[in-house]
């Protein structure tokens, strides 16, 4: 299989697997990812998605380019092809997901690790859009979710030049959360993952909807929205459970409901 895919407790991890490829996305992996991604989403059991690379070398490096020279542009595929669909090209998800960048993160690789909400490096990562310098246009997400991710200026460096630049840069201007040795990098993940998933699994959705849908609303619109998710959450039973566990001193046990 050339996508991984296990649950452990509320925490479910997608590897993409196709170390001698770089990870690379072909077709396949494309059609395994997008079901992966599908199930995390419509699984109440779950709550926190890590996603990450087979091997030490690459986290992702975009698409399949010895594939799209002999069977095309999965990019055009993608787009006209209802059967054959990408999670970069826009599909909403309200849980929490988790990038661990273990190597290099190109192209369509950085565009997949943009969909995560906390983006977390080993030391060795490298980034980069340079789909430019093959005369490739960024169509999985980077001329849309850049620019929401950093300054203007900074997504336009990137995204018109085609350099690299290594995980220590990519923390200095705000890309990835964190940057660790390689060999705590999915320690680091579930650690952070737990900690999310720990959290009552409908405020965690409610909180992620609110990050997302608020991007482009004027202030007023988005405190309105964060007043009706507010009441929405504040009626649930884990609500009151929470407010129950801290009364009562101990940890809470929410149900999702």
């Amino acid at each position: 299989m050339v996508v991984l895919y296990e649950k452990k407790d509320r925490i479910a991890i997608i590897t993409l697997n196709r170390p001698e490829a770089m990870n690379a996305i072909s077709r396949e992996l494309g059609r395994e990812l997008y079901g992966a991604w599908n199930d995390f989403a419509g699984d109440p059991g779950l709550s926190v998605l890590i996603i990450t690379g087979a091997g030490d070398k690459a986290f992702c490096v975009g698409a399949d380019l010895k594939e799209k020279e002999q069977k095309g542009d999965v990019h055009v595929t993608s787009f006209w092809d209802a059967s054959f669909k990408l999670p970069m090209r826009g599909s909403e998800l309200y849980k929490p997901v988790i990038a661990a960048i273990n190597g290099h993160c190109l192209g369509g690789g950085l565009e997949l690790a943009l969909l995560a909400d906390i983006r977390i490096s080993a030391e060795h990562a490298t980034f980069g859009q340079p789909e430019i310098r093959l005369g490739i246009f960024p169509g999985m997400g980077a001329t849309q979710r850049l620019p929401r991710t950093l300054p203007y200026n900074l997504a336009a460096e990137i995204l018109l030049t085609g350099e690299r630049f290594g995980a220590a840069k990519a923390f200095e201007i705000g890309l990835v959360n964190r940057v660790v040795p390689s060999q705590d990098l999915m320690k680091t993940a579930f650690s952070v993952a737990e900690t999310i998933g720990a959290n009552a699994p409908l405020a965690l959705r409610a909180v992620k909807e609110a990050l997302l849908k608020s991007y482009d609303l004027p202030l007023d619109q988005g405190l309105r929205l964060e007043g009706l998710l507010r009441r929405i959450v504040g009626d649930t039973q884990d609500a009151h459970e929470g407010v129950r566990a801290f009364l009562e001193k101990r940890k809470p046990r929410f149900m999702g409901k």
